[in-house]
């Protein structure tokens, strides 16, 4: 094995003379015409490693110092080759009869390793870029130079959007593909003095070194580096044989002379990128302390609502009845209420966001089916509630999971109740993609009796082509259309539109947020089987439901409680 050949050298100091073994001669390549002296020696070597190798020598013979040098020789034309020199004074006079011996051994191989580890340590495999701990490395290189020179500087995060619909559309290597462009495209447009990563996935982090030194002056220059990325960004890129157009967002995280760590940076450009997200992509934010505040406040209460999930009395389910067109209560919608032992009365605008961000929908949605379910059990063995529907929102995540459908089944079975008393709430943006495993999964929920209502039907895709396929029994017309149907011919005529499309595909239509007697008055007159709103029902527990059903009225004729910011 090369990297364990070995020869030998001796160097008498005074004269420079210089004898080679034959192993280290061919070692070295110069088998043919072996060095004499240090000075034939050295050129056979890189510039910078002559010079390391010459000090070696001159340090040993004036002050005995041992030489151990890895050294490259000068093979311009080659691959290239490292041998370390490793030598002492002998027999330790520094005399003019003193003399140096030592090996020298091929440690090519070894040194391609060693270069390969780093390699694969602080770079990124697929685009040959500094991965993120080669990136924290020069991040906190930088900081220090910041503290000495006084100049700013900004950490950018950038994101593809949309990136996972190339994936799953071109496959993998195309997404690979589009990493790749996109690396060499950031790194064409940017100074060499800045630093590209790739830190997973489709993200990439770019370090922008000495704006400047005034605060506004390197935010502007930070801002408008971030601009051209998105402008360059949003050219196509050509991935051999598809042409694909995209677009990114990118968090901009300051920092200057201050003491800021390496990882509060990142979070904070993490913060701003998202921020960029929110605002529809294809965007540039810059952190603000107020995004922390507002991600710590959303923590705080991501904790809170796990303890109320553990927690009894805390998580409650108000019903609001929905009603025919002789105000008779048909039905009702398990709408979910938080009543916080210190913050009081928690919208649902507020915590359920929240919940999808953590995962938390999960099991809150579990609850609301439970109590669902329970309280189906427990009107049918009340006379005139028996046949009380009670529609439950699904969120995406939930109807999105691998047992969704299973749960759903063993819970209609652990309360025995009857299946087509429990209806699903799904909203338009949950039926978009893998439109194939929606069908199966309503289809097999559909058989086993539940049934399907689409909730806030004019909102998004409103799509003939995927509405005429699902097995629904019901559409409920969104509020936003319904408050303004006196004013907005536009809201009336899409009422009229969606009540027609309904009764010709057999489906059933509810208005929501139902406030007034004209609204209900032009419903009616639409055609609008049933209706939804405080005019006819505020929401109020389960135990209210049953006695304005037993009384023959709607809770909406008792003096009604401070109305909710939405419902879920």
């Amino acid at each position: 094995m090369r990297a364990l050949e070995m020869g030998h050298w001796s160097c008498r100091i005074a004269r420079q003379q210089l004898v080679l073994s034959a192993e280290a001669a061919a070692i070295m390549g110069m088998a043919d015409a072996a060095p004499t002296c240090l000075d034939e020696l050295l050129p056979h070597f890189a510039v910078e490693s002559a010079e390391l190798l010459r000090e070696a020598f001159a340090t040993c013979a004036r002050a005995g110092t041992p030489i151990d040098a890895e050294v490259q020789l000068a093979m311009p034309r080659a691959r290239p080759r490292w041998v370390r020199f490793v030598g002492e004074s002998f027999p330790g006079t520094l005399d003019e009869t003193g003399e140096i011996h030592g090996a020298v051994q091929d440690i090519s191989a070894y040194k391609r390793v060693r270069e390969e580890t780093w390699r694969l340590t602080l770079f990124d495999t697929l685009t040959g870029l500094p991965n993120r701990q080669l990136l924290m490395e020069r991040l906190e290189d930088t900081l220090g130079d910041c503290a000495l020179s006084g100049q700013e500087g900004a950490l950018m995060f950038i994101d593809l959007d949309n990136f996972k619909v190339l994936n799953d559309t071109m496959g993998h290597s195309h997404g690979d593909l589009l990493l790749q462009r996109v690396a060499e495209r950031l790194v064409r447009d940017l100074s060499k003095t800045d630093i590209v990563a790739r830190i997973g996935g489709d993200e990439f982090m770019v370090l922008l070194r000495d704006l400047d030194a005034t605060p506004a002056a390197a935010e502007a220059k930070a801002h408008a580096a971030a601009a051209h990325l998105l402008e360059s960004i949003a050219e196509p890129f050509d991935l051999d044989d598809y042409l694909h157009y995209g677009t990114a967002s990118i968090g901009v995280a300051r920092f200057g002379t201050g003491s800021e760590a390496t990882s509060e940076l990142l979070m904070q450009a993490d913060l701003a990128m998202y921020q960029a997200k929110d605002m529809g992509g294809n965007a540039v934010a810059f952190f603000h302390p107020a995004m922390q505040t507002a991600v710590a406040a959303s923590a705080a209460l991501g904790a809170d609502l796990r303890t109320a999930l553990q927690a009894d009395g805390q998580l409650f389910v108000h019903y609001q009845a929905q009603c025919d067109r002789a105000r008779r209560i048909t039905g009702v919608e398990a709408l979910l209420r938080w009543q916080h032992p210190a913050r009081g009365q928690v919208s649902p605008t507020e915590f359920i966001p929240v919940a999808e961000n953590t995962g938390l929908i999960l099991p809150l949605g579990q609850w609301v089916l439970e109590q669902a379910c329970a309280q189906l059990a427990a009107w049918a063995c009340q006379p005139g509630m028996e046949d009380l529907s009670i529609a439950v929102n699904v969120s995406a995540r939930q109807f999105g999971h691998p047992e969704f459908v299973n749960q759903v089944m063993a819970t209609v079975a652990r309360h025995q109740v009857q299946p087509h008393l429990l209806r699903l709430e799904l909203t338009e943006s949950m039926l978009i993609g893998r439109l194939d495993v929606t069908l199966a999964r309503m289809n097999i929920l559909e058989q086993f009796g539940v049934s399907f209502s689409l909730d806030d039907f004019g909102t998004g895709y409103s799509s003939l082509a995927y509405l005429k396929r699902l097995p629904l029994d019901q559409l409920k017309i969104d509020k936003s259309f319904v408050a303004d149907l006196l004013t907005n011919p536009r809201d009336a005529a899409i009422v009229r539109t969606v009540i027609g499309l309904a009764h010709s595909l057999n489906l059933r239509v509810v208005a929501e947020g139902v406030e007034t007697e004209a609204q209900q008055a032009f419903l009616m007159d639409a055609g609008c089987d049933l209706f939804q709103g405080y005019l006819l029902a505020k929401p109020a527990l389960a135990q209210e439901v049953a006695t304005f059903v037993s009384r023959g009225e709607a809770p909406s004729h008792h003096k009604a409680a401070a109305r909710p910011s939405t419902a879920f």
